[in-house]
């Protein structure tokens, strides 16, 4: 039965957090019908104003997910039958079309459903690796696989990669017209084809695992769902290629990282800062699974890599009992490490906050500072929410609430908007 009691404007946003979760699914499963993934996200774009116009009226549906995925379905099998009716994409779909043209279209829909019991088959997989195939440029791929993967918006991307947003709409519109030009096959590479793309893979995934950990917009501080379908994949792209040190470098992260899932909000979803969890709520069988892949990751001689090092970074949070007990100077030599394979101003922004904390925050706002005049991170509100901290720890409490303020009108995240508000007000009266 639809669901009752719901405004118009809650509906929408009932609408918003279900394509958040689905799109992804929906997308990658009509990407098996069309084979062409610019095709199967505008099906699964219909399907979704489909919704719109529908929910609000009749109500949400029990399954919504179940229902957004029936009519994609049904769109896309409507496509290739008019497709097949005209004869216009014979040579793209080959037997796939001659199966339509003798009425067994219902095996479509068996293999969408029978790739689901089978991780190599994983139809969400398949995605990603076609989403990076070596025709795209690295950055078209990794913006691909979070549009499409993800669900997220040009917006939210290019805030994720601090580009401009029109680049990031650029480069996902040519990125669909080169594999569809391409006629990119929509699978999993296997053997020597696979190392050349599991890089941008494993970068796509992890864009997907931060914006659920941190989300860039919205009502909500993380969107757990992310990291839950993050970790499946990155768990599953290790079991393809158990021999790579950094996809157990990168698993080991978002094991360890995810361990702090039920700590990082309070009983009101507000966001609770790493410095101020409570570690006994951080979750001991992801931590011990983060430790085991990244012990996995330095026997196979990975440990410089860039996702090994944000690993051990992580795990030196894990290992520590309380905030005090952490060792802050081998957080800051492993962030010199990273600043030497993955140098960006990103990276010196945290090792900053490593300094501040094992050496003092007038050392951290020294480093800070410099970053300043940093391009790239003149619409990065933890640029001056690190500051404001800084500051206020040195007692420059105006200084403090007007770097807190700034960082609040730069982020899209209620949540997060909200709690650097709070510390706006916390560093001292206005003035």
């Amino acid at each position: 039965m639809p669901s009752a009691g719901l405004t118009p404007t809650t509906t929408h946003r009932a609408i918003e957090a279900v394509w958040r979760i689905e799109s992804a699914k929906v997308i990658a499963h009509v990407a098996r019908l069309v084979r062409d993934v610019g095709v199967a996200e505008e099906l699964a774009q219909d399907a979704l104003v489909s919704a719109l116009e529908h929910w609000p009226e009749a109500g949400l549906p029990d399954n919504p997910g179940a229902w957004l995925m029936a009519t994609a379905k049904n769109r896309a099998l409507d496509r290739l039958r008019a497709d097949t009716l005209h004869a216009r994409k014979r040579e793209e779909l080959g037997a796939d079309l001659d199966a339509l043209q003798s009425h067994v279209v219902p095996d479509f829909v068996d293999a969408l459903d029978a790739a689901r019991q089978d991780d190599i088959g994983d139809d969400l997989l398949r995605l990603v690796f076609t989403a990076c195939h070596p025709v795209l440029s690295t950055d078209a791929r990794v913006a691909l696989t979070l549009r499409l993967l993800g669900g997220l918006t040009t917006d939210e991307i290019a805030r994720a990669f601090l580009v401009p947003e029109p680049t990031i709409a650029q480069r996902i519109v040519r990125a669909k017209r080169t594999l569809a030009d391409a006629k990119v096959p929509f699978e999993v590479p296997r053997a020597d084809a696979l190392a050349p793309r599991l890089a941008s893979v494993l970068e796509g995934i992890y864009l997907v695992f931060n914006e659920g950990y941190s989300a860039t917009a919205g009502d909500d501080w993380m969107r757990p769902a992310l990291c839950v379908e993050a970790l499946r994949l990155g768990r599953i792209v290790a079991g393809l290629v158990p021999d790579a040190p950094e996809v157990h470098g990168l698993v080991a992260l978002m094991e360890t990282q995810a361990s702090r899932t039920h700590a990082r909000t309070d009983a009101q979803g507000r966001p609770v800062l790493l410095m101020e969890q409570d570690r006994s709520r951080w979750d001991p069988l992801l931590i011990r699974r983060g430790l085991a892949a990244l012990a996995r990751c330095e026997a196979l001689g990975g440990a410089r890599g860039p996702y090994a090092l944000q690993a051990a970074l992580a795990a030196c949070h894990a290992r520590a009992r309380s905030a005090a007990a952490t060792d802050w100077a081998r957080i800051v030599a492993l962030y010199e490490a990273l600043a030497q394979v993955a140098p960006s101003p990103v990276v010196e922004l945290n090792r900053a906050v490593a300094v501040g904390m094992a050496f003092g925050p007038a050392a951290a706002l020294a480093i800070v500072d410099t970053l300043r005049a940093e391009p790239r991170l003149a619409s990065y509100h933890w640029l001056p929410s690190v500051r404001g901290d800084l500051l206020a720890r040195l007692g420059r409490g105006d200084e403090a609430r007007a770097e807190f303020e700034r960082a609040a009108a730069m982020t899209r995240n209620a949540r997060e908007r909200a709690l650097l508000l709070e510390r706006a007000r916390a560093a001292g009266p206005v003035r």
